[in-house]
């Protein structure tokens, strides 16, 4: 359990520094993003509307429980702008180390699943425990991002980026916690 737990903090450390190299010094952070035309009267429109409300908002908005709920989300659609707007209000979220504290938690937890999982096998290879966890890292790369990138119309530039973010994070993971978890036949 020691090694879990260690093959845990070493890979989150490991997919830290990938993750934060990423977004920093590679141009795959900032990838599908782009600033709105004209930003300055949306935004105070949106303050005027929104002010302090954070939140996830979609519209055009149709009530989830109504029972035509497809037919006029269609109908709107074709008349309408569509999209998915996540809002903070001025001086929300403003907070780096918080924000990096709990990225790096999400980090660890993800590592410490993936070491808990290659503890319960029996591949011998370091090459095989390592490509174990990048396949966890396939799942979950294309897990939600492929999703957004269907249902919410993110961008496949966007989607493609955290996908090569996520999945090199736990390749990272995976080349770390096979040097640390030891195969289960040996640990007997």
């Amino acid at each position: 359990m020691i090694r879990v737990l260690l093959a845990g903090l070493a890979g989150a450390i490991a997919m830290f520094i990938w993750v934060s190299i990423a977004h920093v010094m590679t141009p795959l952070g900032s990838m599908g993003f782009s600033q709105i035309p004209n930003e300055r009267p949306v935004l105070d429109a949106m303050q005027a509307s929104l002010g302090n409300h954070a939140g996830m908002y979609f519209f055009p908005w149709v009530d989830p429980k109504d029972p035509q709920l497809m037919q006029k989300s269609a109908a709107l659609m074709k008349t309408n702008p569509s999209g998915l707007l996540v809002y903070q209000g001025p001086g929300g979220k403003g907070d780096m180390t918080l924000m990096l504290a709990h990225e790096f938690v999400k980090e660890f937890i993800e590592a410490l699943i993936a070491a808990f999982l290659l503890s319960l096998t029996m591949l011998g290879s370091y090459l095989a425990r390592a490509g174990f966890v990048a396949l966890i890292g396939v799942c979950t790369a294309i897990a939600t991002n492929v999703s957004y990138w269907i249902w919410y119309a993110f961008s496949a530039d966007y989607t493609l980026a955290q996908i090569v973010i996520e999945l090199v994070g736990m390749i990272v993971v995976g080349l770390v916690a096979a040097a640390i978890v030891r195969p289960r036949a040996a640990q007997s």
